[in-house]
Formats: C-alpha cells, structure tokens, sequence
C-alpha cells in the first residue's frame, strides 16, 4: 500500500492587527459548526467541508475539518494560514471556505488571501 503525503498550501495575509482577525475567524467558524441559520453556498466539489473542532487564542487557531485542516498563527503584521487536506478536492473546498469567510470579516481592510501550494 502507497501512502499519499496531505495537499498543502499556505498564505501570508498583511495585516495591522493579525491576532484579532484570528480570535474573529475562529469565533465565527466556532458558529458555523453549530446549527445552520442558512443554506449553504456551493463548493468546490460539492457542499463546505463539515467542521469537526476549532481552537484558538490570540496567536494561534486550527480548524479540523472533514477530510483536513487550517491551522493559523498571528505574528508581526501577518496572519499565517496553512491549509491541509487528504486529496485535491478537499484542499480546495479548505481554501474556498478559509478565504471566502476571512475577506468577509476583513472586507473594510481589503484583506485579500492568496494561496501557494507547497511541494510535496
């Protein structure tokens, strides 16, 4: 049997106050795992990864979700994300889902998310 290395990719996000854009993604991906309050928008490769546990405090957050993970860490002017997943497809949906919700909250900042995959 062959055994496969995870998909990754990472991001640097340039912001002013990097810790508190990760305390407000970890608590609202907190939420997003409890009851739906609203359909969900499509994914790449069908519906949003489920969401299995978050974690955080004010320099470092993972997300565990169906098939991989987001880990995320606050240092001096930037916010580090590092997307894991099993497969293609599942890397993908992490990163929709990451980006799509972390540029929501940074909308007013023009925080933007751009991926880079990793060798492996």
């Amino acid at each position: 049997m062959t055994e496969t290395s995870p998909k990754t990719a990472v991001a640097r996000v340039a912001v002013n106050t990097p810790g508190r854009y990760l305390v407000r993604f970890c608590q609202h991906a907190s939420q997003m795992g409890g009851p739906m309050r609203h359909r969900p928008r499509a994914h790449a490769g069908g519906g949003p990864p489920g969401l299995r546990d978050v974690t955080w405090d004010e320099t470092d957050g993972s997300l565990t979700l169906d098939g991989g993970r987001c880990t995320l860490h606050a240092g001096p002017g930037v916010l580090e994300l590092r997307a894991e997943a099993d497969d293609e497809d599942g890397l993908a949906r992490i990163q929709e889902l990451v980006t799509g919700r972390l540029e929501k909250l940074g909308h007013r900042a023009g925080l933007t998310v751009n991926w880079q995959r990793e060798p492996g």
